[in-house]
């Protein structure tokens, strides 16, 4: 490590301040071993423009106008003071961040950063200096007037590097904006606890010992912030005994990287057990965030688990057990692990589980379980509304993808004219910027639903659009013992519809997929028939969905019962030749008056027919298809 060297530092510092030469070849800093070498450190909250290593090393070499404008910053006087404490402590060396270390060379800085942690941990002593603390004693109390960004702290505590400033020293002496002495670690232990929700044991002894599980260090940092994405990883490194390269530029995928490195060498399953709240997708978080409510965590002993578990698995699975749960495997399909699962009960595709974890909220807790979903023979995180569990619990192996599920942006050009025509009104939609009729769907907002109310019964019935594993799809959800609510209360109740079906939009993709399957030779039309309850009138749903674009075409069609056709709700897709040109009249594909049986029989001109196989090789387009079934539209 570069060390700034204390008395050499102070005698130049003279030498400027009474306009002495100064040799311009003298060394200011120099490299050290940091096991072998007695320093002090300083933690700090960077503030303005700070001095870096060049400006340190050519001070002596530059015009008195540009040396002077860095001398009078702030953080020049900040390693001036640093220097000056040190001296008075009796150290020879000085590690500072913002001039110890030549951020122009990417290997140096990572080198740096991925050993941080053990030069803090070195150090004999580490200066803390609040530059926002003018009192002369600690704050032990929230203050929101004069720190209101802070959550009533100073500014030091909300950062994300002094995380591991204030963990891994064993002696800290903070300092106050004007470096008078307000008090050390050891003795504000009690009082930083409660700031910072680490446990007093490890402040004080550090992370040696009764090392906490990962989701719980990852709770301590869940409120800090950093200024670069990255940093809320690389931060984390040394506290969580990680090492890995720096990629600055690759946002939130440094956590994800992080998180895979811990995989590799723990079998700690805690680092499943963050918060999901309604994200359905990879098992890893996006964020230290995700784990804010993991500061009670702790690992179960496998007694322990076996105990709590024993009542509800098979006898013969518990033998296993112990190697099961100590083996991860990082794959390119996924994580392959051993996990303990239940279906939920009223999951209709059977693909919702519940996972249990060797882990726990405190001792007196049963073990955490966590929400998972099958999708094409992987599982994903997902959030659950509250279900019955199914069955007893059983071990499998599993591939828990670390990739987010795909995604793409897609938007339904809705035709709702029928409805208006037949007297409904779209009365809601949530979230509130989907007003019209071209809804664009992404990853930030997967779903939309619009609630629609008849004029006549003041019922009402929702049609949710949605986007989930790269497919759209759509959901009428009828609820015959809702009367429309009054517009009082009207959002409130839209919201609740939104958030019950964005728990379980898989469920719903899966039902469009399934229809799907084996029509996708051309372009796709789907079709859905309801009953809308208490009435003599069905609702018709068809979408059409392009191969050549991202534009679904929906329309909605209400008519008074035929007499004929599937009304189950359930939908039927297939393939017609031309769907995939986003400049045909798609409107025209979706026609009144569907047969009962597509394929079997058609009636022009009150002429019965029967359809046949077409040969190999002979397709039917758009034109032909319009032909054949503008008969059965119905006025």
């Amino acid at each position: 490590m570069r060390l700034i060297k204390v008395k050499a530092f102070l005698e130049r510092e003279k030498l400027f301040r009474e306009m002495k030469p100064v040799d311009r070849r003298a060394k200011v800093l120099e490299f050290d071993d940091d096991a072998a070498t007695e320093y002090a450190i300083l933690s700090h909250r960077w503030v303005g423009q700070e001095v870096d290593y060049d400006e340190m090393v050519e001070l002596a070499k530059m015009a008195a106008e540009e040396r002077d404008e860095i001398r009078r910053r702030g953080s020049y006087r900040k390693i001036l003071q640093s220097c000056k404490q040190a001296q008075k402590d009796r150290y020879e060396w000085l590690w500072v961040d913002t001039c110890c270390i030549d951020k122009r060379s990417s290997a140096e800085l990572s080198e740096a950063i991925n050993s941080m942690f053990r030069w803090y941990e070195n150090a004999k002593v580490c200066y803390a200096y609040l530059h926002d603390v003018p009192s002369s004693s600690f704050p032990t109390a929230r203050d929101k007037e004069r720190y209101p960004e802070f959550n009533g702290w100073p500014e030091w505590f909300s950062r994300g590097w002094t995380l591991q400033e204030l963990i891994a020293p064993s002696n800290i002496q903070f300092f106050n904006k004007d470096w008078k002495n307000i008090g050390d670690k050891k003795t504000l232990a009690p009082t930083l606890r409660y700031v910072t929700g680490i446990p007093e044991h490890i402040l004080i002894d550090g992370l040696h010992g009764n090392r906490p599980c990962i989701a719980q260090i990852m709770s301590w940092a869940a409120h800090r912030t950093t200024t670069r994405v990255e940093d809320r990883a690389y931060s984390l490194m040394g506290l969580l005994d990680v090492n890995m390269p720096m990629l600055y530029g690759e946002g939130k995928k440094a956590f994800h990287r992080l998180q895979l490195e811990i995989i590799r060498i723990s079998n700690d399953q805690s680092i499943f057990a963050w918060e999901c709240n309604v994200r359905t997708g990879s098992v890893l978080a996006d964020d230290p965030s995700d784990f804010q409510y993991c500061f009670d965590m702790e690992l179960m002993g496998h007694d322990e688990f076996i105990e709590y578990i024993k009542a509800d698995v098979p006898e013969e699975e518990l033998d296993s057990i112990e190697d099961r749960l100590g083996t991860f495997l990082i794959t390119n399909r996924g994580i392959q692990i051993w996990m303990l699962l239940r279906p939920y009960l009223d999951s209709p595709s059977r693909s919702h589980f519940q996972a249990w974890l060797p882990c726990r909220h405190g001792r007196w807790h049963p073990p955490v379980n966590i929400s998972l979903v099958l999708w094409e023979s992987n599982y994903y995180r997902c959030q659950v509304p509250c279900l019955g569990l199914e069955g007893p619990p059983r071990f499998c192996q599993v591939y828990l993808r670390y990739q987010d599920p795909p995604h793409r942006n897609a938007t339904f050009e809705v035709d709702d004219s029928s409805l208006t025509e037949n007297g409904f009104t779209c009365c809601d939609a949530y979230p509130e910027e989907f007003t019209g009729n071209a809804l664009t769907l992404n990853g930030t907002d997967p779903l939309c639903v619009k609630v629609y109310s008849d004029r006549l019964t003041n019922h009402c019935f929702v049609v949710a659009f949605g986007q989930s594993f790269g497919k759209e799809w759509i959901r009428v959800i009828f609820d015959e013992s809702t009367i429309f609510p009054r517009p009082s209360w009207r959002r409130d109740y839209t919201k609740d519809i939104y958030h019950e079906i964005l728990v379980s939009t898989l469920e719903h993709a899966q039902y469009m997929d399934k229809a799907r399957y084996g029509a996708e030779r051309y372009g796709q039309v789907c079709i859905a028939q309801t009953c809308i309850p208490r009435t003599t009138r069905i609702l018709r749903t068809s979408f059409v969905m392009w191969k050549s674009s991202k534009t679904c075409g929906v329309k909605l069609e209400v008519f008074h019962d035929p007499g004929f056709g599937d009304v189950s709700g359930e939908w039927s897709a297939f393939d017609v030749n031309g769907t995939d040109d986003p400049s045909c009249d798609w409107r025209g594909l979706m026609i009144s008056g569907w047969p009962r049986n597509l394929y079997d029989s058609y009636e022009i001109d009150g002429v019965p027919g029967d359809f046949s196989a077409a040969p190999n090789g002979i397709e039917v387009s758009t034109d032909a298809f319009h032909t054949v079934f503008m008969s059965y539209v119905r006025e």
